[in-house]
């Protein structure tokens, strides 16, 4: 599932590739969606953001394209010219500005008047946004504080886009480990410092899988490890995908676990219930 680095980078993308132009055509295979090529076909693309794991798509008429990719769904941004064969389906086409953006997969594809969003299902319950540049610490630690989040187990809290929006399964994996905090301790749990602690862990992962496109490893390590010759996969992260391979801490093999129900990676070493 992307997490919020990866959407982010998505709207990135489709932002350079859209934004500013107006639509030459728009190709919208779904009987729901039919009405998109008339009210959408020669609309300027004002910008794109990321929204959660939400990608939010303005034009100048006040429109608003949603879309969630969930587990499968993908933008592609290719040159103008013909669809290229592919096993998946092809939900939306844009064109603009002698390129197309495509849609495969997503079935969360809905067209918005800019008043609807905050009423949104999705959009209305997203927590505080760990990419935003607005959010600090202290901000995290207020959410930390709230009595209905503090009795909740924390590898699944995290993961919660009603919490804090931004992380999935990677990032609370990467995150808990960083603050060396056990997937199944809850905010009760913890100490005002480690609180503090997992807080900028969340933040400062977050943003940095977003910078290095998607490494939460030490980056002067994971640096160090592609000269070696490893690949993007190896070097990428602290804990996660690890399973049976050394810790950098602390030298105890990675555990691979369940945890509330969710499959994740510790050190049981360094991340031990107190």
């Amino acid at each position: 599932m992307p997490e919020g680095p990866e959407i982010r980078r998505s709207a990135d993308q489709l932002d350079a590739a859209l934004g500013g132009h107006r639509l030459s055509r728009v190709h919208a295979p779904m009987e729901r969606l039919a009405e998109l090529p008339r009210l959408l076909s020669g609309r300027r693309v004002i910008g794109v953001e990321a929204r959660g794991k939400a990608l939010l798509t303005r034009f100048d008429n006040g429109l608003v394209l949603y879309s969630h990719n969930q587990l499968y769904g993908r933008w592609v941004i290719l040159p103008q010219g013909d669809y290229p064969s592919s096993s998946r389906s092809l939900r939306l086409a844009l064109h603009a500005g002698g390129k197309m953006a495509l849609l495969y997969s997503a079935t969360e594809i809905e067209l918005l008047e800019e008043a609807e969003l905050a009423g949104h299902p999705y959009l209305s319950r997203l927590g505080p946004e760990l990419l935003s540049s607005e959010l600090g610490e202290n901000d995290v630690i207020d959410r930390f504080e709230q009595p209905r989040f503090r009795r909740k187990g924390l590898f699944g809290l995290l993961q919660d886009q009603s919490f804090v929006s931004g992380m999935d399964n990677y990032l609370a994996c990467e995150a808990l480990f960083a603050a060396r905090v056990h997937p199944q301790q809850r905010l009760a749990d913890l100490e005002a410092e480690q609180r503090h602690e997992l807080a900028r862990a969340c933040l400062r992962l977050t943003r940095q899988s977003y910078a290095s496109g998607g490494i939460t490893n030490d980056l002067d390590r994971a640096e160090a490890l592609a000269r070696e010759g490893a690949d993007f996969e190896t070097r990428r992260f602290l804990v996660y995908r690890r399973e049976g391979l050394p810790c950098y801490r602390c030298s105890t093999p990675i555990e691979k676990g369940r945890y509330g129900g969710r499959m994740g990676y510790r050190c049981p070493g360094c991340q031990r219930m107190r």
